[in-house]
């Protein structure tokens, strides 16, 4: 962000910066969600995706991501052929659903000790989604920490209200699930995918969720913890001694 704004000049623009902020999300939520057609790209391209995000990288992967894009959607609004979306569609398959270059759009994968999917993460996740009275369609065809879904959460947090402390608990998951891998699954596929077009989106959906955090920290005046202190807090918390040696009566502590 740029110089201060009023005190009384807040609470405007926190609820435009809210607003937009979730439009963006729900759009990349979008991309990541699905291959592209034809209408789709040329939508991106008339709206000038990816310039018109609210948050704009300066410098680094960010703004390289950002030409990236705009490169690719360029070439694409000039050549939409069936070949193309093909090629389009089996890198998604590549990414998305068959995890051929091993960067699932999964946090558990990331964070669990076996890479599995449907671990401790997504039971992790589920409970924010519950405490806010909201539940997804069906986690056997996508599971509750998957990209798609974490974008849309932190999106209708936005649009809830205007309270700080719902900014505050955005930042806490961020913190603890989103931020924990999505810079890593944007490395990975930027890396290793097929095409630039899906390159591009997955680092520039990573950059710009690192400076909407940037941009969380300063609005709410709290610095962001580091990695490290994020790892400590999510350890998992060790049972005292008497908790440990606690049994129901008749039945023999297991061995």
């Amino acid at each position: 962000m740029n110089a201060a704004l009023p005190k009384s000049d807040l609470p405007d623009f926190l609820t435009t910066f809210r607003m937009r902020v979730a439009e963006d999300l729900n759009l990349m939520a979008t991309l990541h969600a699905h291959e592209p057609d034809a209408a789709l790209l040329k939508e991106l391209k008339k709206i000038d995706f990816p310039f018109c995000l609210t948050l704009i990288p300066e410098s680094g992967p960010g703004a390289q991501s950002m030409f990236l894009l705009e490169e690719a959607l360029t070439l694409l609004s000039t050549d939409v052929s069936q070949s193309t979306l093909d090629d389009l569609a089996a890198d998604y398959a590549s990414i998305y659903l068959n995890h051929n270059i091993s960067a699932s759009p999964e946090e558990s994968v990331w964070l669990d000790e076996d890479s599995l999917v449907c671990q401790q993460s997504m039971f992790d996740v589920r409970t924010w989604y519950e405490t806010y009275g909201l539940e997804i369609p069906d986690w056997r065809q996508r599971p509750d920490d998957h990209l798609v879904y974490e974008l849309q959460f932190i999106a209708r947090l936005l649009e809830r209200d205007e309270d700080l402390k719902t900014l505050e608990q955005i930042t806490v998951f961020m913190d603890e699930h989103l931020l924990r891998w999505l810079g890593n699954f944007g490395e990975r596929v930027l890396g290793r995918c097929d095409t630039q077009y899906f390159a591009s989106v997955a680092a520039l959906t990573a950059a710009f969720c690192e400076d909407l955090r940037d941009v969380l920290a300063e609005v709410l005046e709290q610095p962001r913890p580091t990695r490290e202190e994020i790892e400590e807090r999510m350890k998992p918390k060790q049972a005292t001694q008497d908790e440990a040696l606690q049994y129901m009566p008749g039945i023999g502590p297991a061995v």
